[in-house]
């Protein structure tokens, strides 16, 4: 026989979590075909040697709704062995609605994902109104990696209730046609249904988006709805009970519930706070508590800091404060020129000094600085605490931020931490037995973070540097448990039969890259890309979709439906 695609020679971790063991890979199509020792010919040949081949990794909360219609490749994700992503969370997708409607979804996106509007206008083809209609627009898509994705609680509000959505409760007939979208939805194979109840998810003008507005006793018939069906998973990114145990107990009931009632699995991302440090196990234990009820719940955890990053070709803290605002509003060109005069120089530090009185700060955006945690990042492990260098400088933080931006021509990056700030509770949390290592929010905060890159620092700080996990171990998070817990039983281990995605790399060099700035979205808007080092192959659905992390022209990525489309 002669295969599509023989890679020779590498060390198999096959995504099980056993022990690594020599052997060559074979696909045809887009399955795996054999393992073992193959002589066959094939029409292309990887050679593994010195390095290791896994499954693809398998990423769990993405917004990569609208970039999928200007990215065909899908970056960052791919660049970090990322063969499949789940899209649509947090209640925010582009479907149902309508092209007419379309502002309703921007409206969601702009703030809450940091979406440009303009970008969103230019770069997306509207052909579709229902749910089914888009995911066929996404099969019908050129993609380099695939792609599943929940149906949407705000855009369904916006589809069904248009404005009221944004500030009053359903009626029973609403109620009613939005169950009846839900279940035609998970049919037509979304992944299952998400919604946001957050207070960091508001519009441009303050408002909640629309799947805030809406009470428990809708969240409740719509996963139970869904439920009927006999598929998909409820995402949400949850509400905030604080440190109140009356709180706290009344919506742990209420999910815990729901997973039981409904027989739905319920997910959701937990990080930790330095705020609030001990707040985030109890979330962990919720899972096991709903397990012990007779439901399933699984909570996202994020193998590192997650940090806004600051630079004045993006965003600063000081963006929206006094005075600052007018500069910051004017091109770089003139900014430079004004930040070098200084006495406007020392009326910025002064307002920089004072404390903040300005808009309400939510989600990934810049936080009024606490200088002791924002670090200046001149590559990967390679920063220093602002103070420390203001110090070195005999000058306030604020200042030296502007004089380091002058001096590199605003080629700085200035990294602020604002969840997972304590690493051993970012350990504690992807050890958890009810844990997934995903979260990277890749598609979102398109120019404030930049966490694509989680499962190769997952794979180079935690295995290689820290030798907190085998890299065995490591793989299987990214891989057999990501697949399993949203349902993917055709991927996430090597086995004959399989699907063909896979990874190969070289684990003593794979790393995620210093991040870039670059201004390559339509209408020429900001986002954040990052690279890595080490990855000799990425292989989707049995084709190579890139060679040492370049892209080889092949797309073959596909589309994810769940299990009642197949």
């Amino acid at each position: 026989m002669q295969y599509d695609l023989v890679i020779r020679n590498g060390n198999i971790i096959d995504g099980s979590g056993a022990p690594r063991y020599p052997a060559d890979i074979a696909i045809k199509g887009d399955r795996i075909a054999a393992i073992g020792r193959i002589t066959a010919p094939a029409s292309e040949t990887i050679d593994a040697e010195g390095m290791v081949v896994t499954p693809g990794f398998v990423d769990g909360h993405t917004h990569m709704d609208a970039q999928i219609f200007w990215d065909p490749l899908g970056t960052s994700s791919c660049y970090h062995g990322i063969t499949t992503v789940m899209m649509g969370n947090c209640g925010f997708t582009l479907a149902p609605c309508a092209a007419a409607d379309a502002d309703f979804v921007f409206r969601n996106l702009e703030r809450a994902e940091d979406l440009s509007r303009e970008a969103m206008l230019t770069g997306i083809d509207w052909r579709w109104e229902t749910f089914p209609e888009y995911l066929d627009v996404i099969d019908a898509l050129p993609k380099g990696i695939n792609y599943g994705g929940y149906m949407g609680h705000s855009a369904l509000r916006t589809y069904v209730m248009g404005e009221r959505a944004f500030s009053e409760q359903a009626s029973d007939d609403e109620l009613a046609r939005m169950q009846h979208e839900v279940r035609a939805a998970v049919r037509a194979g979304a992944i299952g249904f998400s919604t946001s109840r957050t207070r960091n998810h508001l519009t441009a003008d303050d408002r909640p988006v629309a799947s805030r507005v809406a009470d428990w006793h809708e969240v409740r018939a719509l996963v139970n709805a869904m439920g009927e069906t006999g598929a998909g998973i409820f995402e949400l990114a949850g509400e905030e009970p604080g440190r109140s145990p009356v709180r706290q107990r009344d919506y742990f009931d209420r999910l815990k519930n729901l997973a039981v009632e409904s027989g739905c699995p319920v997910t959701f991302g937990m990080p930790s706070i330095r705020i609030a440090p001990e707040i985030w196990p109890a979330y962990y234990e919720l899972a096991n508590e709903t397990a012990a009820a007779g439901g399933r719940m699984f909570v996202q955890a994020h193998s590192r800091a997650i940090s806004t990053l600051l630079s004045f070709k993006s965003h600063t803290p000081f963006d929206n404060w006094e005075f600052w605002s007018d500069i910051r509003a004017k091109p770089l060109d003139e900014q430079r020129r004004l930040l070098a005069d200084p006495a406007i120089k020392r009326r910025l530090v002064d307002i920089a000094s004072a404390p903040y009185s300005g808009p309400k700060i939510v989600g990934a955006e810049p936080r009024p600085p606490e200088w002791d945690w924002i670090f200046l990042f001149d590559g990967i492990g390679d920063e220093t605490v602002m103070t420390e260098v203001a110090a070195k400088r005999g000058v306030h933080p604020a200042e030296a931020m502007i004089d380091i931006a002058l001096e590199r021509d605003f080629d700085a990056f200035f990294r602020q931490p604002i969840a997972n700030e304590d690493q051993d509770h970012v350990l504690q949390m992807m050890r958890h037995p009810r844990s997934v290592v995903t979260f990277s929010d890749s598609g979102a905060h398109v120019a404030q973070i930049m966490d694509s890159s989680l499962q190769t620092h997952l794979l180079s700080h935690w295995v290689r540097d820290k030798q907190a996990f085998t890299l065995e171990q490591a793989v299987r998070l990214i891989t057999f448990d990501t697949a399993s817990a949203w349902g993917l039983h055709d991927r996430g281990l090597l086995r004959v039969g399989l699907n063909a995605d896979l990874v190969v790399f070289d684990p003593e060099r794979i790393a995620p890259n210093m991040p870039e700035l670059l201004h390559d979205l339509p209408a020429g808007a900001p986002r954040l890309k990052q690279t890595a080092t080490g990855i000799a192959a990425t292989i989707v659905n049995g084709r190579t979709l890139l060679r040492n992390n370049e892209p080889t022209g092949n797309l073959p990525g596909r589309l994810v439906r769940g299990p009642l489309a197949a």
